[in-house]
């Protein structure tokens, strides 16, 4: 398992290499002048001159990657924001912690949801409930974010004057970009859960358990329900390491100050450095969160570990051979 996790970070080394070049060619080659923004239209060609200068946005693109990657590489340094004169990092983690919670929360409600719907929906198939699920989630994944967000905000803010529109500053404001996320995630959840269910109860362990006496509840949630989860969790998996990504549509539509939002304004300003950085981050944490996911399959099915094991006990037995074949 050691060497699994050290080879999987030494791979990330040619990903973040390569999702850094393609930013950093986006980013030097995308139409507008962040000098010209910085001053404003009524600057003069030499304020701008003098202050492309300053930035190092005069010189060759490989001059300016070279020096990109010798920060990242050799100070840790993101760069610095255009607009606030702060480190890139410093932005980028004042305002993860908003959207740490907002992915968390959002992912507890769709787990909740998904999982708990996709279960029934699979125990009685072909029922009421299977089909009025398997409908609904049919709606909550084609509805957009955006058009789900306004609809609460008109619905809960503005008629029941229930939750605020808008803010991230306490549980009242956390409820409606949860739901809204979380009840479109819901949706593929309750639908890789009931059709994974579907294929394991049909095993034939699954009869054993059962003829063997077991308790329905026990036969689904213990035998079932764990060997079913392994493409539940990379849906999870990969719907957590979006939204740790920032929410950019939700983040913006309840004025959440999150990575998202900070994204979009940034890239609305040509803050090249915020925009390289934060893209950044997003890769390192999506890549942290898909080896997490990986580990985790160890945990859940036992078969999967077991491959770890087995093959490090066929290196030691190799080994032992070898010896005893040079005596």
């Amino acid at each position: 398992m050691f060497k699994f996790i050290l080879k999987r970070l030494l791979m990330m080394i040619p990903v973040f290499l390569g999702v850094s070049f393609v930013i950093f060619t986006l980013m030097y080659f995308t139409p507008g002048d962040p000098a010209q923004l910085l001053l404003g239209d009524d600057a003069s060609e030499q304020s701008i001159h003098m202050l492309r200068q300053e930035l190092g946005l005069d010189e060759p693109f490989l001059t300016q990657y070279a020096k990109y990657v010798k920060g990242i590489v050799f100070e840790g340094n993101l760069g610095t924001s255009y607009t606030t004169q702060r480190p890139v990092t410093e932005e980028i983690l004042l305002r993860f912690p908003n959207t740490m919670l907002l992915a968390v929360l959002s992912v507890t409600v769709s787990v909740v949801i998904g999982i708990t719907a996709g279960i029934i929906a699979a125990t009685k198939q072909y029922s009421i409930f299977d089909n009025l699920a398997t409908g609904i989630s049919l709606a909550g994944v084609s509805m957009p974010n955006f058009w789900q967000g306004l609809m609460s905000i008109i619905l809960f803010s503005i008629i029941l004057k229930w939750l605020p529109a808008s803010g991230f500053s306490g549980p009242k404001y956390w409820i409606l970009p949860a739901m809204t996320i979380g009840t479109s995630s819901a949706a593929k959840i309750m639908r890789m859960t009931r059709s994974s269910m579907l294929e394991v109860i049909r095993q034939d362990y699954i009869r054993t358990a059962r003829a063997k006496g077991q308790i329905e509840r026990v036969v689904i949630l213990k035998h079932a329900l764990k060997n079913a989860l392994i493409p539940v969790i990379t849906v999870v998996g990969i719907s957590f390491g979006a939204l740790l990504g920032g929410a950019v549509l939700t983040e913006s539509i309840f004025a959440i100050p999150g990575i998202g939002k900070l994204m979009v304004d940034s890239i609305a300003m040509r803050n090249f450095p915020m925009v390289q950085g934060g893209v950044l981050f997003i890769a390192v944490v999506f890549s942290f969160v898909n080896l997490g996911v990986d580990i985790l399959y160890a945990f859940v099915d036992p078969r999967i570990k077991s491959q770890y094991v087995s093959n490090k006990k066929n290196k030691k037995r190799r080994k032992v051979e070898l010896a005893y074949g040079e005596k």
